[in-house]
């Protein structure tokens, strides 16, 4: 993101692109009422604008043509969300009815804002810290409960408040080193080591851990997981998919390779959000079309988090099936006897003995029987027996606050190990601060540029 100047006024669409019965374009910077005094006719005239009051009119032209009918509120620096003066305009969600009253705003001064120009105006405001920041983007992208759920207890300071008890700890073993080095000499010894090497244990080690810890699951419910469900031809893949979904999305025949592409839905999985993916049935002697989707099946099998093998349980295991199974290696997977509707119980048993050592569920699609063992199934093979998630943690680290969680934690067991080895102080002051520095990078104290740029790149235009 292009740095800019600080008296730029800014100005976007803040709701999302189609057709809505309300749109919203929001404004922030020192000409923003000014603007809103140059667009806006309010319908009873004034001759000024109270902060935070609605206000009803029409946005116009310079010609002084209406472009909508629409609602405006002023917010007066610093009580708004970018701490600048920030005016919004609540019109009609017609794409052509923002978009010229935008292009109004624009003629009056505005530039257009930068994606999460907004939000990073409030952050370089203090207004929010960086964790916080990019607890927005989590809160518009969360897929499920849970990662809501997450999205707003970092969005309310949950993580920083986290990072800043580690932080004051740091700071408090600083100075007391600090103090050692400024009166070496002294023949009282400042520095209790035993004491010290408590502290760095249970006040800086262990909570980091347990973040670092926090921080796959905190991955699983922000990006979800890849499941795909892989067979030969017409074992009941498109009906599993269907049954999961609730919705007929995919044709369902008896002729074997009606699915000659993969088919994508998202849907949650006991609070785990997953990229379904149905893909074609995998078999020898295919014509050129269905081969394209069978080689793009067995790409989807190999970037799978976990593959639901389907097997047609009212049949026979086939040496096709066998070549399919074996070729997966230890890919993680669950298999799926489907068709126990229509087969023998004995004739499934003896199937289910052919997965010795796997995790074997049978049902039955088109009945939807046994979805939710196969749910069951598929949570524990991601998360495990427990919770995905403490009820009491409403944060988990992103890739970014995990990396730099590592080097903290790397710089706080060299310290404890220093101090065992008896390390003069100034050297153990030296790994404190490197701690202090990575954590601040967390939270936004220390920061570098390029990498603010690239969090605030990844938010939509008007945020």
């Amino acid at each position: 993101m292009a740095v800019q100047q600080k008296s730029d006024t800014i100005a976007a669409v803040a709701t999302p692109p189609g057709t809505g019965g309300i749109g919203i374009i929001r404004i922030s910077g020192p000409d923003a009422l000014g603007i809103l005094n140059n667009v806006f006719r309010p319908s009873r005239p004034r001759s000024s604008f109270a902060s935070h009051t609605m206000y009803y009119g029409t946005v116009n032209a310079a010609d002084g043509s209406v472009l909508d009918e629409a609602l405006a509120v002023y917010m007066r620096s610093p009580h708004s969300y970018t701490r600048e003066d920030v005016v919004e305009l609540q019109s009609h969600g017609s794409y052509l009815a923002l978009n010229s009253i935008l292009a109004e705003i624009i003629r009056n001064g505005a530039r257009p804002a930068e994606p999460g120009e907004f939000t990073k105006r409030a952050f370089l405001a203090g207004r929010i810290d960086l964790t916080q920041a990019e607890a927005v983007i989590d809160l518009l992208q969360a897929k499920t409960g849970t990662g809501l759920r997450l999205a707003v207890g970092q969005l309310q300071g949950e993580m920083h408040h986290r990072i800043e008890n580690i932080r004051d700890a740091l700071v408090n073993i600083l100075a007391v080193l600090e103090v050692a080095i400024d009166f070496p000499d002294d023949d009282v010894e400042l520095v209790d080591r035993e004491q010290m090497l408590g502290r760095i244990s249970e006040e800086v080690e262990k909570p980091l851990a347990e973040l670092i810890a926090l921080s796959e699951q905190g991955k699983i419910i922000r990006d979800g997981i890849h499941l795909v469900i892989a067979g030969l031809p017409n074992v009941g893949k498109s009906s599993l998919l269907n049954a999961l979904l609730q919705e007929e999305r995919a044709l369902v025949t008896p002729v074997p390779g009606t699915t000659r592409d993969t088919i994508e839905e998202f849907i949650s999985i006991r609070g785990v959000p997953a990229r379904l993916v149905d893909t074609a049935g995998i078999r020898e002697h295919a014509g050129s079309v269905e081969e394209m989707g069978i080689q793009r099946a067995r790409q989807k099998m190999r970037e799978a988090d976990l593959v639901l093998f389907m097997v047609d349980a009212s049949t026979s295991f086939t040496d096709q099936d066998r070549i399919l199974y074996n070729s997966m290696g230890d890919t993680r997977r669950v298999v799926v006897l489907n068709k126990v509707d229509i087969a023998a119980r004995e004739d499934v048993d003896s199937m289910a003995r052919q997965f010795a050592g796997e995790r074997v569920v049978r049902i039955s699609a088109r009945h939807h029987r046994g979805l939710p063992e196969l749910q069951d199934a598929i949570y524990e093979s991601i998360v495990g027996q427990g919770p995905l998630l403490d009820e009491r943690c409403s944060c988990a680290p992103n890739i970014r606050h995990r990396s730099v969680l590592e080097q903290s934690l790397g710089a706080a067991r060299r310290l404890r190990e220093g101090l065992q080895a008896a390390v003069t102080v100034d050297l153990a002051a030296v790994e404190v601060q490197a701690a202090l520095d990575h954590l601040g990078d967390i939270v936004g104290l220390t920061t570098a540029d390029d990498v603010l740029d690239r969090i605030f790149a990844e938010f939509c235009i008007g945020k």
